[in-house]
Order: structure tokens, then sequence, then C-alpha cells
């Protein structure tokens, strides 16, 4: 009879939920206001039957050929990228996450370092791209560059949550005992927060892995140059091959990379 008594006596709050759909609605007319839809043109359905056509007929001498032009090797470069953009940005994340953290370093140290994570996380990767590019010219390195800086923001917002959440009850009974400052760092604190940085790392080298590619429309190395160019002649057979790389190459990290974070999360894999 209790239960029955504390369901009717729930909160009413239709009229939040009647308030939210009128909003959500005036947000989806206000935005339709600036969308004019014109049809499907006739070239873009063109390119839509090239892509279908060359996913079902790729250019197999493309797709086995092991020189600098071919699909191993752009691929092979795109994973590259996208391994040593993380593990950069993995690291560096480490003290900027540490400094921003405000159970670690007064506030205003951390809404300093908060201030740079979130300017780094404002600009995209593009912008971040056309950038470097006028630094450290086209290339992989260019690609290196720009995703260890786009990593630091999102890492390292993983990584302060991560690091705000720290049972400190065994840093101060480690502390009672009379435990060095590396002692405590080493046995208080990254047993805490490893598998935490870890399955935030193997997240974010799956975005990017996928950003590798787009990073090489710009000039940032990996198969997106390749990918552009080999659309833009109308070589549905290349295009097709790339593409069926990168769903390869895509499809096989994500099965891997979700079988870690599941055993990380919860000990065992799904």
């Amino acid at each position: 009879m209790s239960i029955l008594e504390t369901y009717n006596n729930r909160p009413k709050k239709l009229w939040v939920r009647i308030l939210i759909f009128v909003i959500l609605l005036i947000l989806v007319i206000w935005s339709a206001e600036g969308i004019t839809y014109k049809g499907v043109a006739a070239k873009g359905s063109d390119v839509a039957y090239g892509i279908v056509y060359g996913l079902t007929h790729p250019d197999l001498n493309l797709l086995f050929d092991l020189s600098t032009n071919g699909v191993l090797y752009l691929t092979a470069q795109t994973v590259a990228i996208a391994i040593l953009g993380t593990i950069f940005g993995a690291l560096l994340a480490v003290p900027v996450s540490f400094l921003a953290s405000t159970n670690v370093v007064p506030k205003w140290l951390a809404f300093i370092f908060r201030a740079l994570i979130l300017l780094i996380r404002t600009i995209p990767s593009l912008v971040w791209a056309l950038i470097w590019i006028r630094v450290t010219g086209p290339g992989a390195f260019c690609g290196v560059v720009t995703q260890s800086i786009c990593s630091i923001g999102m890492i390292s917002k993983m990584y302060i949550t991560a690091i705000e959440d720290l049972d400190t009850g065994i840093l101060e009974s480690m502390d009672a005992s009379g435990c060095t400052t590396f002692q405590k760092i080493r046995c208080g604190i990254l047993p805490q927060l490893s598998a935490s940085f870890v399955s935030t790392t193997i997240y974010r080298f799956d975005i990017n892995l996928k950003d590798a590619t787009t990073l090489g429309i710009v000039g940032a190395g990996g198969i997106g140059a390749a990918l552009v160019q080999s659309i833009s002649s109308r070589r549905w057979s290349m295009v097709g091959s790339f593409l069926f790389a990168l769903i390869v190459l895509v499809l096989i990290i994500e099965y891997f990379s979700t079988k870690i974070r599941a055993r990380l999360a919860r000990g065992k894999t799904e």
C-alpha cells in the first residue's frame, strides 16, 4: 500500500515536459528556416552511384599495391598518424589534467588550464590542421601534430573527471603511514587512474583513426587526400578500394577497442 501511495504522491512534472517539448519544437522550426531543400542534384546522384559502383567493383591492383601510392601504404600511414597523435596527446594530457583539477591545485590555477582545454576543444580539427600546415608544411607530420593537440582537449577533460573522483581516503591513510609523495603516486593514485586513462586513450584513438582520414583532405597525410582526388576525378574503382580499406580497418579497430575497454571496465570481455 505504501508503494501505491508513494506513486500517487510522486512529483507532478507534466508542465516541465510540456515546456521542454515546446522549446524543442521552437528550436526545430527556427532551425528549419535556415535550410532550403532544392532536391537531389544530378551530379550528386552520379556521385552516389559511383561510390556504390566503386565499392562493388574495387580496383584490386591498387588494393594490393605495395608502393607509396597504394592502399596498404596509405592506410598504414593513416594508422601511424592516429597512433602517434593519440600517444603524444595522452602523455601531454596527464600534466595538463592534473593542473586543471581543483582537488590537486588551487582553483585559480585550475581555471587557467581549464580555459586552455576549452580553447583547444573549441577549434575544430580541420582548422587546427590548416593552422599547423603553415608551420610544418603538408604531410604526415602535420597530421600527428594536429591530432596531438586535438587529443589533449578531449583526453584532458576525461582525465580531470577521473582525477576528481579519486578516493582521497587512501591517500590520507598512506600519508599517515609515512609514505613519500612518489609512493603515494605509485601505489595510491596510479592504480585508481590507470584503467580510466587507458580506456580514454583507446576511445580517443578510435576517434583519431577516423579524423586522420578527414585531415588528409587538407594535406595532413594519410589516405584522405588520395580519396578526395579519386572522387574529384571520378575514378570510382579507386574510390571503392580506399573506402573498402577504411571500412575493414574501422571494423577491426572497433572490435578490438571495444573488447579492451570492456575488459578494463568490467574485468571481462563481452
